[in-house]
């Protein structure tokens, strides 16, 4: 049987694994809408090669360009966010939602609301709108499967175990560039050096986070909405060889662990496939040459992430809406080189603070209100990075 797909984000890494994933598939898929952000040249290149019916480029000053790489060759183009929506929309059986930060967010939920299955790997989804995104999963009647590798780690140890048997679930973390540099150093980290990930190639944003440990913050939030287990259950490991992506250990004392190699397409090929099991081209796991697993706490004093993240948690949806705005728009800043590396988490601790203070936490209730709280939280920390840029620069002249 020939399964309809689409791809949101599919000229971001985790689209280019997809498309390499059902490359290997093609006569088992068959593609409807391929949705890129600005590169026309990629999406034009993809929707070709993958036959797709349609090809959306999010930037809608991009339209003639795209419908010009693609003339002749059958595919219709589109462009624009409310374009992107409509995609996302169109009936499929299978939808991997991979466009990064909250412009995911309405074409993923968009996709829920419409059923079908949903391969998740955009973290903003249930970070900006746990809530209301999952209460769209459930009205589309569809399933929904997570992609990141550690929560689809997670969903394969747990194999429909009931909530009530789970000890602990164990998200692992690589520790990301900095994890044996000491606080000095890292106060003085350069975007170049951030950007070095030891284990992933992934896009910038997320490599950055990666360096901050905000991105494992982040799943870990996304597990406690995914798997209805609470902060307490839910447990950080530095793991630097990146093999064991999650662990589940149960009541009666069993662990059962998600081993793979640092590769997408595993997590890909397996949301892909489910309930059933498709062929790879990633290598086997060989654990005699790789020797050696190690496991370190990480250090929330020089990650202090990971605490604001689970005390965001704790707080609720519009606390964790708030620090995923915020911290989207400390790291653009720092990508753009205009505030260190150490100025990103205070910029998020702070516009928490602000938030809090100005009763501006409440849950939100529906997408307009994630929207509404998504930009007060930008525009507060947008405020408090030209503080900061005014003091660097007023530091600046003081020097001899």
């Amino acid at each position: 049987m020939v399964r309809t797909v689409s791809v949101l984000g599919a000229t971001g890494s985790i689209g280019k694994a997809t498309l390499d994933v059902l490359q290997s598939q093609q006569d088992r898929v068959a593609v409807d809408a391929l949705v890129g952000g600005r590169d026309v040249a990629a999406l034009a290149q993809a929707a070709r090669r993958m036959q797709a019916r349609v090809a959306v480029i999010a930037d809608p000053d991009a339209y003639q360009d795209l419908k010009a790489a693609l003339a002749g060759s059958g595919i219709e183009a589109a462009a624009g966010p409310s374009a992107v929506v409509e995609a996302a929309a169109r009936p499929v059986d299978w939808t991997m939602a991979a466009i990064s930060g909250t412009a995911g967010l309405r074409p993923s939920i968009a996709a829920a609301r419409r059923g079908g299955t949903l391969a998740l790997a955009t973290k903003e989804c249930i970070v900006s709108a746990g809530t209301v995104f999952l209460d769209a999963v459930k009205a589309g009647g569809g399933a929904l499967l997570p992609v990141d590798s550690e929560h689809n780690a997670i969903f394969q140890s747990l194999a429909g175990a009931a909530v009530r048997d789970i000890k602990k679930m164990v998200l692992t973390a690589s520790g990301g560039p900095f994890r044996s540099w000491p606080l000095e150093r890292i106060a003085t980290a350069r975007l170049e050096d951030a950007l070095q990930h030891p284990t992933w190639s992934m896009g910038a944003k997320i490599t950055i986070d990666s360096a901050t440990m905000m991105n494992k913050g982040l799943e870990l939030i996304e597990a406690s909405y995914l798997f209805g287990v609470e902060s307490g259950r839910i447990e950080i490991v530095v793991h630097p060889q990146s093999i064991v992506h999650g662990m589940v250990e149960f009541r009666d004392g069993s662990v059962v662990a998600g081993l793979a190699p640092a590769d997408m397409r595993v997590a890909i090929s397996h949301a892909l496939g489910y309930p059933d099991r498709i062929e790879t081209a990633v290598g086997s796991l060989d654990l005699i040459q790789i020797g050696t697993l190690t496991f370190e706490a990480p250090d929330e004093k020089r990650f202090p992430a990971l605490k604001v993240a689970r005390a965001a948690l704790e707080r609720g949806d519009g606390a964790i809406a708030a620090l995923n705005a915020a911290n989207e728009v400390a790291v653009e800043a720092f990508l753009a080189r205009s505030i260190r590396f150490i100025d990103i988490m205070p910029v998020v601790i702070e516009t928490l603070e602000q938030l809090d203070r100005r009763n501006g936490l409440a849950a939100p209730r529906d997408l307009e209100q994630v929207t509404a709280l998504d930009d007060e939280a930008r525009k507060t920390a947008r405020n408090l990075m030209q503080s900061i840029s005014n003091q660097t620069a007023t530091q600046a002249k003081a020097l001899p």
